[in-house]
């Protein structure tokens, strides 16, 4: 029988998604204007809230973009907000987006030096807790000047690679042939032993090396968006973000490695799987024999890609231009000395971030109507109206606990703007400043004016007030880009990196499930919370 076009329809809307996350959202549509013409527009606002983090939150179902796409799009028809505050959100954050669309795509034309390095590491050490330790610490040290995303992509291809050949070679299937990599059917039952701890340990190292990408990722400007976002509203360059973010990030950073090391040492958690010798033995074979036919050309271009990784540090140390920018020239010279001029060889590097780009447009829009209709005035003055470490522990709590649920980008967006906005307030309040609150604020959070030199155009009563008042304002901005880059690790929502290795190919044949992914997050996420915590209390 011939579907009807209502059921055709039904079918097409939202794709593959569930079709009790269609009616959800169906519901939420029909929701929202009911819910503001009854209960006015703080209500439906806050419903808002509530239905985008729940696409957030259920991005395993459906890639939030659609769906909160839709939710953005009728907040603006309702008036909610205005296209015209969606665009000055947007522009204000410029900078990240050049991050998200030149920077990601930059590196993408380093994979192969990153795959090299992943791959000397793991067939090179017979160490276990070494590699896991190594993979920890370059996913660290990598994420921090590169995309986490990238690092971990380069990181399950080098995982995939290597389970791949080694699954066709005891399912006796060459590299041509028809193979389904999820199943064992054609495994003899000697094989199939080594292979479950095959897959534990890679398991193991995956988990490992997409918290180091956390781990290196709360350090810098450049490691995750979100500190791009606290970074420019605060005018905080490369080097000022790091000495900022240092007394909570430097001691996560040690305890998450000692972390790594204990699990692998005591067997807890479902780590401490060792690579089994023949495999070791048939990995170290083939990627030799990878190595080999790359020959000249390809060692060449390991040699020109290094050495534009140091150009990329050496040029966001330095602050050389705008952080997009920089991934832009990055492009270019990696594209020109490695032969790459073709548009659709070009093309493939802007695939993983424009989605993303997208969605973080879509988080901007839902900021705006917080914006609009003042949301979140009531929070923000309940938590500032907490005094001194305390203020600054609730910051790190609260948006520790709703990045685990939805997503840091999101959460960090909304509190950095709103507490920017209670700071001009603020500011305001102070006689004799001779210009506005958001006038001055503007000056304070300059990247490319010396707040010292600002403070010294202002009668010096007034100085003392606002210098204090911005050293606070600092000490906050790290609690929430500390809060909502290290809990957040507990959940594949949370983070980007770990939501992108559970929907890869590699996550069904190494068998990791979403609760397996937390279990194994637990560990880091008890001992880098608490740390982030302490620290957040003692040093800031």
């Amino acid at each position: 029988m011939k579907p009807s076009l209502t059921q055709t329809f039904a079918k097409t809307f939202l794709g593959d998604a569930p079709d009790w996350y269609k009616l959800v959202i169906v519901a939420f549509l029909i929701l929202n204007p009911v819910l503001m013409y009854t209960a006015g527009t703080f209500i439906a606002g806050w419903a808002l809230i509530a239905e985008f983090i729940f696409t957030l939150a259920m991005a395993l179902k459906c890639y939030p973009l659609p769906a909160g796409g839709l939710l953005a799009l009728e907040a603006v028809a309702l008036g909610m907000t205005t296209a015209e505050t969606v665009y000055h959100e947007a522009h204000k954050n410029f900078e990240v987006i050049l991050l998200l669309i030149f920077m990601v795509a930059g590196i993408y034309f380093m994979k192969d030096f990153l795959q090299f390095t992943f791959t000397r590491i793991l067939v090179r050490i017979r160490s276990k807790k070494a590699i896991a330790l190594l993979f920890c610490f370059a996913g660290a040290f990598l994420s921090a000047f590169l995309d986490a995303l990238t690092v971990t992509a380069v990181i399950m291809a080098v995982a995939y690679g290597f389970y791949n050949v080694y699954h066709r070679f005891v399912s006796g299937k060459g590299y041509g042939d028809t193979h389904d990599l999820s199943s064992d059917d054609s495994i003899k039952e000697k094989n199939r032993e080594e292979l479950r701890e095959f897959r534990k340990f890679l398991r193991n190292l995956m988990m490992h090396g997409a918290v180091g990408t956390a781990l290196g990722g709360v350090c810098t400007l450049v490691g995750e968006p979100q500190n791009l976002l606290v970074g420019g509203e605060m005018g905080w360059h490369f080097i000022p973000f790091f000495l900022h973010a240092m007394p909570v990030t430097m001691p996560v950073l040690v305890v998450g490695m000692l972390t790594c090391l204990a699990v692998e040492q005591f067997g807890l958690f479902g780590y401490g799987a060792q690579l089994p010798g023949n495999i070791r033995s048939f990995l170290l074979e083939t990627a030799i024999q990878m190595e080999e036919k790359q020959g000249q050309r390809g060692r060449i271009k390991l040699v020109i890609q290094a050495v534009t990784g140091i150009w990329l540090i050496a040029a966001l140390a330095f602050h050389l231009a705008a952080v997009g920018l920089i991934g832009l020239s990055v492009i270019v010279l990696l594209t020109s000395f490695t032969g790459i001029t073709e548009e659709h060889q070009l093309g493939h590097a802007f695939e993983e971030a424009l989605p993303f780009t997208a969605l973080l447009v879509v988080f901007f829009s839902v900021v705006a109507v917080i914006h609009s209709q003042e949301l979140f005035a009531p929070i923000i003055g309940y938590v500032l109206g907490l005094q001194g470490h305390s203020q600054l522990a609730a910051y790190y709590v609260a948006n520790g606990l709703l990045s685990s649920i939805s997503d840091n980008v999101f959460v960090a967006t909304v509190y950095i703007s709103e507490t920017k906005l209670h700071f001009v307030h603020v500011l305001d309040a102070i006689p004799g400043i001779g210009m506005s609150g958001q006038a001055l604020m503007d000056r304070l959070t300059d990247a490319h004016v010396a707040r010292a030199d600002v403070l010294s155009t202002l009668p010096q009563g007034a100085a003392v007030q606002v210098k204090e008042i911005m050293e606070h304002f600092d000490k906050l901005a790290v609690a929430i880009n500390t809060g909502t880059n290290i809990p957040s690790v507990a959940t594949p929502n949370g983070q980007a990196a770990f939501l992108f290795l559970l929907t890869s190919a590699l996550a069904p044949v190494i068998r990791l499930s979403y609760g397996r992914m937390v279990l194994l997050a637990l560990p880091y996420t008890i001992t880098m919370s608490l740390t982030g915590l302490a620290a957040v209390y003692m040093f800031l």
